[in-house]
């Protein structure tokens, strides 16, 4: 009987044991809105490897959190808050939506597309953080920013911790028209073949699928409100853009939505994502490449002005640049030939390469370094290593040195083949005005 006894205990021990050792974020599954993180993807070590010093660095750098975009308030939050506003719906006996009953939105119209102070506070971490990274790097002469004032703020916000007040760095905005083409921290507005609204048509047809067992479930919560997909899509980005305004937000819980909620949430993102700026796209790499080539061609350069280069974007530019360098490639390992194939519409590949709240959270940081190695086993000399969000990326076909490097006779050649292989600019967007330019001169000692 004891031992009965005994044995019931442990196993209901055991149970509770395996139960509560799964914990999920919903926070880093929020895709394009996530506050920033470092998902450590692969979790391979950010610092230099044994025997390797950094010499120079670029980082592109997306702007830090907003309160909202207009695209995402007037097409999912507003409609969604509006009608919370005018609904005589009972929400005390709503269970896990009961905090509606008093819930107050944190977004104004004229708060959309600005910086919060979580956002300010974020990037001058940021830049205190890239300073103390590379601590015998002298100050940068310039930092890059697009004109938009959220990426201007993040730029500055960045220098004041990267400078700690000093004002040796200064800021140099880039002109976002559509003119300048490839030579701008925006190239993609100057590409006819690009479209803000890419996307829309895979990822909707992705969202009608996972949101409607959530509506079921949330109409017997609170019957007589009648929640649409989009109210879902409303509802699960204020998840991300209340928790940068006050912190946290009670549309985040649990208990409001799943963990399998939070994923299908992000893997709807990732569609739109894939197909609107990602390999779905035939110009991504294109548009992507003038900011590599610039890089690489500075930081290999036998003099540089600067030995950290840093400029600022928008969520646009990253996934097309991740794309020109072959990095989180659903097919990579694969042979396919098809990759909208690894990308289904109607059912979640749970295993793919590109996930978006991996690779443009707010802040989202895409840093080429330099290192001179003497490491054990490897050839002494210059290698190249390519991190996203501080995480080491395995380069496909250039990864001969220390810690997922490669040598930098290597990388050059693989950034050629990768040009190649994108084809130019005015090639492949096919612009419709003159003077259009394939290359990035932001960097160039006369900028």
């Amino acid at each position: 009987m004891l031992r009965s006894l005994a044995l019931s205990i442990a196993l209901a021990k055991a149970a509770s044991a395996v139960s509560s050792s799964y914990n999920f974020d919903p926070l880093q599954h929020l895709a394009g809105i996530a506050p920033y993180f470092e998902p450590s993807d692969p979790p391979l070590d950010p610092s230099p490897p044994q025997g390797c010093h950094v010499t120079r660095a670029s980082y592109l750098i997306r702007h830090a959190a907003i309160y909202a975009n207009d695209f995402d308030f007037e097409e999912y939050i507003e409609p969604f808050t509006d009608k919370l506003k005018n609904s005589t719906t009972d929400w005390g006996r709503a269970g896990p939506l009961s905090f509606l009953k008093s819930w107050q939105t944190p977004i104004e119209d004229e708060d959309l597309e600005e910086l919060t102070h979580i956002g300010e506070l974020e990037s001058y971490t940021l830049g205190a953080t890239v300073r103390m990274r590379y601590p015998t790097f002298k100050a940068p002469g310039k930092v890059w920013t697009s004109t938009a004032e959220r990426t201007e703020k993040s730029a500055q916000s960045f220098i004041s911790g990267l400078a700690f007040g000093s004002n040796d760095t200064q800021k140099v905005s880039v002109p976002e028209s559509e003119a300048e083409g490839a030579d701008s921290l925006t190239p993609y507005k100057g590409c006819p073949k690009y479209s803000s609204s890419g996307g829309s048509e895979q990822s909707s047809q992705y969202k009608d699928i996972y949101t409607n067992p959530i509506i079921e479930r949330f109409r017997n919560l609170a019957p007589g409100f009648n929640f649409t997909n989009d109210d879902i899509v409303g509802m699960q980005q204020l998840c991300g853009y209340e928790t940068v305004i006050r912190g946290s937000s009670p549309f985040c819980d649990l208990d409001v939505f799943s963990a399998n909620d939070w994923l299908n949430f992000e893997y709807m993102n990732d569609v739109q994502y894939f197909f609107n700026a990602g390999y779905g796209l035939d110009v991504s790499a294109a548009v992507g490449f003038p900011w590599v080539n610039a890089t690489v061609s500075t930081l290999l350069a036998d003099e540089a002005e600067q030995d950290l280069y840093v400029s600022f974007t928008h969520r646009e530019l990253p996934p097309m640049v991740i794309v020109a360098l072959g990095l989180f490639n659903n097919s990579a390992f694969t042979g396919a030939n098809d990759p909208n194939a690894t990308m289904p519409l109607t059912t979640q590949n749970y295993n793919r390469a590109w996930k978006s709240s991996h690779i443009l959270p707010f802040l989202s940081n895409i840093a080429i370094e330099k290192l001179s190695c003497d490491s054990y086993g490897f050839d002494a000399g210059n290698y190249v290593r390519v991190l996203v969000n501080q995480s080491p990326q395995y380069v496909p076909g250039c990864a001969n040195g220390p810690g997922e490097s490669c040598s930098s006779d290597q990388f050059q050649e693989l950034v050629q083949k990768r040009g190649e292989l994108a084809g130019g600019f005015t090639e492949k967007c096919e612009p419709d005005y003159n003077n259009s330019t394939d290359v990035l001169t932001i960097f160039n000692s006369s900028s």
